[in-house]
């Protein structure tokens, strides 16, 4: 496996992912403290060249928090003991994340809201006033 698939006609060369294993924080025993089983998972979405410039600027300008302001994404995987499941769950992580980019939004058409719901609102607001007045003191005559 020389790439990671996307979809059927994106992947990501294995060549422009760059992973890491660290240690994994939290409990776990002895484990914990001398087995790099965690995984920092480094993608340059900025520079990445099999990615389609619309897959790009839609990844980074997603506001996710992963994604550095140089454009790099950082995912950590540690929620598996083993060093294997945790690589295949960022590398899961990350084709997610690609693929949701490139599915393309149908831009929102903006709309009034029409007469009866105008209506509506103004009636409930008459109403909510009334109700409030109600709790008013009661005038001295």
């Amino acid at each position: 496996m020389d790439e990671l698939r996307v979809t059927d006609t994106l992947a990501i060369p294995l060549s422009e992912i760059e992973l890491n294993a660290v240690r994994s924080r939290g409990a776990g025993g002895q484990n914990v403290n001398k087995v790099a089983s965690a995984i920092h998972l480094r993608f340059d979405v900025a520079n990445c060249s099999a990615l389609p410039a619309a897959v790009r600027d839609r990844i980074l300008n997603s506001g996710d928090q992963r994604i550095t302001t140089e454009g790099v994404l950082i995912i950590k995987a540690q929620e598996h003991r083993t060093r294997d499941r945790n690589r295949q769950a960022a590398l899961a992580r990350l084709a997610e994340t690609v693929r949701r980019a490139t599915i393309r939004r149908k831009p929102r058409i903006a709309t009034k809201p029409g007469k009866k719901a105008r209506k509506k609102r103004v009636d409930d607001k008459t109403r909510r006033g009334a109700l409030k007045r109600l709790r008013d003191r009661p005038e001295a005559d």
